[in-house]
């Protein structure tokens, strides 16, 4: 589902602020694959996740996605092949506009515009059994405004509109830093759920070692722009916190990287 070639980005080439974010990085993502990424502070997860994104360019090698090279394509593109949740709730929905209207946002996305006017009845009726999905009761707030709803219920309303169009990439950038540790273990399950119903290929970024153990059937270490450790099947399924925080130990004294202490203190 998704090939990423010998992928390099530089930040401020040139000047004293030079960042070589990632370095010939490659992947490949099979189809209905859920991959869990961490690493430290710098290590170029989210930027990995950007360049399938489009947020940023390659300077070097190619993005695949579904056979299609993406490559050069540009964000608002590449969008209507992609579903993706964002670290901040307020960023994946319009809080001016209803609930219902957020979903009619995501469910035309990639399609056709017509001079129709306003929502279906045969829409609401898809909404609301949706929404209901998430065990929040939005299903009968249809036309409440989204920016008076809490932070977590906007990231479930955010992850569901990701996932309406079953895209063929979900994208989540750490979608459950920003929430308490009750609402992120909802959002969570959710995720875990809506991935499973549909067969959906996804990429997940964490700085959570146990969420990164937990979901999803592989598991990706990243440090200093490249990726250092992949595992997959029974092996992932029998890691564990200390497997992990060893592994991050031993690599950090073969890159010699300059930040072990404060990355291995925030990834514990």
């Amino acid at each position: 589902m998704l090939e990423v070639k010998h992928v390099s980005k530089t930040f401020n080439p040139g000047t004293i602020t030079e960042r070589k974010a990632l370095k010939d990085v490659s992947i490949t993502l099979n189809d209905g694959d859920f991959v869990t990424v961490i690493g430290g502070n710098g290590a170029g997860k989210s930027t990995l996740l950007n360049l399938i994104a489009g947020v940023y360019e390659c300077d070097s090698g190619s993005i695949v996605l579904d056979g299609e090279d993406i490559t050069a394509q540009k964000e608002h593109v590449r969008a209507k092949y992609l579903g993706r949740v964002f670290q901040d709730p307020m960023m994946g929905t319009a809080a001016s506009m209803q609930i219902q209207e957020n979903l009619a946002m995501a469910y035309r996305r990639g399609k056709s515009r017509t001079l129709r006017w306003g929502i279906s009845a045969k829409e609401k009726e898809t909404y609301r059994d949706q929404l209901a999905l998430l065990d929040l009761g939005l299903e009968d707030r249809m036309q409440a405004k989204v920016g008076l709803l809490s932070g977590g219920q906007r990231q479930a309303l955010t992850l569901l509109m990701a996932t309406l169009q079953k895209p063929k990439l979900l994208l989540l950038d750490e979608h459950t830093a920003a929430l308490d540790p009750k609402t992120a273990h909802k959002v969570l399950e959710l995720t875990e759920q809506f991935i499973q119903r549909d067969k959906l290929t996804a990429f997940m970024v964490t700085h959570n070692m146990r969420h990164a153990i937990h979901y999803g059937n592989r598991l990706i270490m990243m440090m200093d722009g490249r990726i250092v450790y992949d595992v997959s099947g029974e092996e992932k399924k029998n890691l564990q916190v200390q497997d992990l925080m060893q592994k991050f130990q031993m690599v950090s004294d073969t890159e010699g990287s300059g930040d072990q202490v404060s990355d291995r203190m925030l990834l514990n």
